[in-house]
């Protein structure tokens, strides 16, 4: 069995869960800064209907890049680019999933349970992603067996749409996400897999983590397609992803939902951001700001039809001080922001670790730049249990703050996790999973709090957790560096500071290698 095949089987199914519960606090003011109430460890039960499930996306786990008539995908070009991914690794093989798909249904039925969470591959069903140019049946015929292994084995499938593998030949003819174009053609595949999948499948999520699509495939380069448009290539990217969701959504909602009777969702990723003092006004500022610059970028307008006010105004005050005529961030139109705002059944959350957040001025002569936009320095305490990655501490009380940030800035929505974990780089030959056993029993307790309304506690409705593989060297993983003395993010960039002596290195949030899937209704 290969290595590959191993981080599979110990990691995806291990270290990834998914749960069901119900909140019973209420939801009613403003998030409250100041309180910030660390309590012990809570024991009980969670509610009726809590179960267990993972999750993995297409690039990261089937393999066969090009097998039956695929197509490329931007992570296929990006990945066989020497000097992107550490040691040259590539997805070309992965876990196999493609082939191997029903030996870890077999393994999700040997641990009881009860949903998988996936990603359709776009290039392997529209090779040249237009519909209208070729369908790939061999492609279809791949996600109907895998649809029909799981219902038949009674887990419960959870589709994600766009797991970052936009077909090759949209990223050369128009320039990907940059270009509008993108929202008509993402609305063609999606179509494509209502039609084709949607009578057994009953939970859409649309994108995964669109701010590591925007940010780091069109600002700092480090993921695919790898360009560095700083200041203006994520804003324009994110702007397109935001139509495409809620283009979906109403092609759902009109044509699918009275015969389907699905749901449709987006998987947004945001750390915590705590005010390092939470007396100054200027630090609780900026850790909103943070959050704003992370989540609402695209919570936002799909709650309430446009962008963060302080991201408005922030970048459009920057925009101006760099003699530019107009804004760097794109604008909504009066009946864009109307067609935007409630295009969600639910919300997916990814969720992994927190960061002190001060204020920091930088100068408009600094350059364009997303992270200078924010004005804003990020910090980490010392005393926070630090496994090994660069950027991911053990900080459980974070997770609750932003669930109850959620709650109380967005109306209560149904939310769902859909990623949390924590990667464990020690030298052994077999799983070395104590670390992530404590991360996950934190967690997880912090979860659990929310669900049973201790004081304090003022979370949403959903939640789903996504890991690292077991010892963080999966391909994608390798992108950010399998090694905390390796480095290959930019440092120029002021978003990196530590709060921790002779710890230099930049902060970087690597890409998820497995998931799990933990809903609140």
């Amino acid at each position: 069995m290969t290595q590959a095949r191993t981080m599979l089987q110990r990691g995806i199914l291990k270290l990834v869960h998914l749960l069901a519960l119900v909140l019973c606090v209420s939801a009613g003011g403003d998030f409250d800064w100041t309180k910030n109430e660390k309590t012990s460890f809570y024991y009980g039960t969670f509610p009726t209907g809590f179960s267990w499930g993972v999750g993995s996306s297409a690039y990261q786990t089937e393999g066969a890049w090009n097998t039956d008539g695929k197509g490329m995908s931007i992570w296929d070009v990006f990945a066989h680019k020497r000097g992107k991914i550490s040691l040259n690794e590539t997805g070309d093989s992965s876990c196999e999933g493609y082939y191997k798909f029903k030996d870890d249904i077999n393994l999700m039925k040997e641990m009881r349970l009860n949903h998988y969470r996936f990603s359709i591959s776009w290039p392997r069903i529209l090779p040249s992603g237009l519909r209208s140019e070729h369908v790939n049946e061999k492609g279809i015929s791949y996600y109907n067996e895998l649809i029909n292994s799981l219902l038949d084995s009674k887990i419960t499938p959870v589709v994600t749409l766009y797991h970052w593998d936009l077909p090759q030949v949209l990223q050369e003819k128009y320039g990907g996400w940059q270009n509008g174009s993108m929202v008509g053609y993402f609305n063609e595949f999606a179509s494509l897999c209502f039609e084709r999948f949607g009578n057994r499948v009953k939970h859409w999520i649309t994108f995964n983590n669109p701010w590591s699509i925007s940010v780091e495939g069109y600002e700092t380069g480090e993921h695919a397609p790898g360009l560095k448009m700083r200041g203006t290539g994520a804003y324009k990217a994110a702007h397109h992803i935001i139509k495409a969701h809620a283009k979906v959504w109403h092609t759902y909602d009109m044509k699918w939902r009275s015969k389907q009777k699905g749901l449709i969702g987006i998987s947004l990723t945001a750390d915590w951001g705590e005010p390092v003092d939470v007396s100054n006004q200027r630090d609780i500022e900026a850790a909103e700001r943070y959050i704003h610059f992370y989540l609402g970028w695209f919570a936002t307008p799909l709650f309430h039809g446009d962008y963060p006010q302080v991201m408005k105004e922030y970048i459009g005050r920057k925009s101006g001080q760099q003699g530019l005529g107009a804004s760097r961030l794109p604008v909504f139109s009066p009946q864009e922001k109307s067609y935007i705002q409630g295009t969600v059944d639910f919300l997916g959350l990814g969720h992994y670790t927190t960061r002190y957040v001060t204020q920091k001025n930088y100068p408009s002569g600094f350059g364009d730049s997303y992270f200078a936009d924010r004005d804003l320095a990020e910090l980490v305490d010392p005393k926070w249990p630090d496994p090994g990655s660069e950027w991911l501490y053990s900080v459980p009380w974070g997770f609750r703050r932003l669930l109850n940030f959620v709650k109380t800035q967005y109306g209560n929505p149904m939310i769902y996790v859909t990623e949390n974990g924590v990667s464990e780089k020690m030298l052994c030959t077999d799983l070395c999973d104590d670390w992530r056993m404590q991360y996950f029993r934190e967690y997880i307790n912090e979860m659990l709090k929310a669900s049973s309304g201790t004081k304090g506690s003022r979370s949403g409705s959903g939640s789903t957790l996504w890991t690292s593989g077991t010892k963080t060297n999966h391909v994608t993983q390798k992108l950010r560096s399998s090694s905390t003395n390796a480095s290959s993010a930019p440092t120029d960039f002021p978003t990196r500071e530590r709060w921790r002596a002779g710890r230099g290195k930049p902060w970087r949030p690597a890409p998820p290698v497995t998931s799990c899937w933990l809903q609140i209704r």
